[in-house]
């Protein structure tokens, strides 16, 4: 499908733009006025469980930020519920997971992937719903979460610094670890392939989590997982997005992803050498500079670009934008990558 604004796609083919896409992670949210409305009249998992508020608050930064993409607002947690998990949202705290998998019996009792993946028909429903509201100006890119940052959450039972229970599981229970990782990676492939059907035209992998890995670590309980994940979704390229996880660049470009997300951590002529020229690259603003003075916020926008290069790039933040970013700041940083080439 052809679309007013194809730079995102563009991008991701390796084809020649006049200037680099641009969209922020968690862009759809806390930050935006119009998104506290909705937060005050319905729970976290009603917003995203109701195709319509899913897709209107998808929109929201569309329409009043003015970015070049649309990603789905949910959250990497719907396939731990749709596994049979309960998740709770607590106010100020974040995900909790009151009964996590501690065993090989507790991975045994989840729900199979066929049924895990149905039972997120109201993502697809967002995602159809949101296709019809942007009416063809820009691609919507769908997501999931890593199985190494799922099973992170599934068996910490909460954020944490440094995930030591399930880090422990893993080295401690291997097999249970890699039982988990392989049923989250199934359930993952369906659900991103179904997303797809339903109108993504992109698809990101989140790894929040990776970078807590060591090297070693990191191919044996993350990357052969997500690598599988690349293999098995059809339809739509993928980008692959692993917070820390600099070291793994060259890895990850060898999967066939598309793009690869890039954090602050690391410069962008890093960046490139670690993955090559055949992968295009998004990233890697701080989300916190998004606090400087706009003048500042559009000076250092644009040297990233000049870092980065105009082609096989997107423009990005880091990580996900943070609630206290007014809304005129993120559309500085917007509008200066839009600006880039005047």
């Amino acid at each position: 499908m052809k679309y007013e604004n194809q730079l995102l796609l563009d991008a991701l083919e390796g084809k020649e733009v006049k200037r680099p896409p641009v969209w922020m992670m968690r862009q759809a949210g806390r930050y935006l006025p119009e998104y506290m409305v909705l937060r005050k009249k319905y729970d976290f998992f009603t917003r995203v469980q109701t195709p319509e508020l899913a897709a209107e608050i998808t929109v929201q930064p569309v329409d009043i930020v003015g970015v070049d993409a649309a990603i789905l607002f949910s959250d990497i947690l719907t396939v731990p519920q749709a596994l049979g998990v309960e998740v709770q949202m607590v106010p100020g705290k974040g995900p909790y997971l009151p009964d996590n998998i501690e065993q090989l019996s507790d991975v045994e009792k989840l729900a199979n992937a066929d049924n895990a993946i149905n039972d997120l028909q109201y993502v697809y429903d967002a995602m159809a719903a949101t296709k019809k509201e942007l009416r063809n100006r820009v691609p919507l890119i769908g997501f999931a979460g890593s199985p190494w940052t799922l099973l992170c959450y599934m068996v910490q039972g909460q954020g944490s610094k440094n995930f030591d229970k399930a880090k422990a599981l893993s080295f401690q229970q291997p097999k249970t670890a890699h039982a988990l990782l392989q049923r989250i990676t199934d359930v993952t492939i369906g659900y991103l392939n179904e997303q797809i059907k339903a109108g993504a035209d992109v698809v990101q992998l989140f790894d929040s989590w990776g970078g807590l890995l060591s090297p070693e670590d990191y191919q044996t309980f993350s990357l052969q997982y997500m690598k599988q994940i690349v293999d098995g979704v059809q339809g739509a390229p993928v980008i692959m997005y692993g917070k820390g996880c600099w070291f793994a660049y060259e890895e990850m470009a060898k999967t066939g992803v598309a793009g690869i997300g890039v954090d602050w951590t690391v410069t962008p002529n890093t960046a490139r050498q670690l993955a090559g020229n055949n992968v295009t690259l998004q990233g890697n603003f701080d989300p916190l500079r998004l606090l400087s003075p706009i003048e500042d916020i559009e000076k250092m926008a644009k040297q990233m670009v000049d870092e980065f290069g105009t082609q096989r790039y997107i423009a990005n933040l880091g990580h996900g934008i943070v609630p206290n970013i007014p809304v005129e700041n993120a559309k500085a940083f917007v509008n200066a990558i839009k600006n880039y080439n005047q």
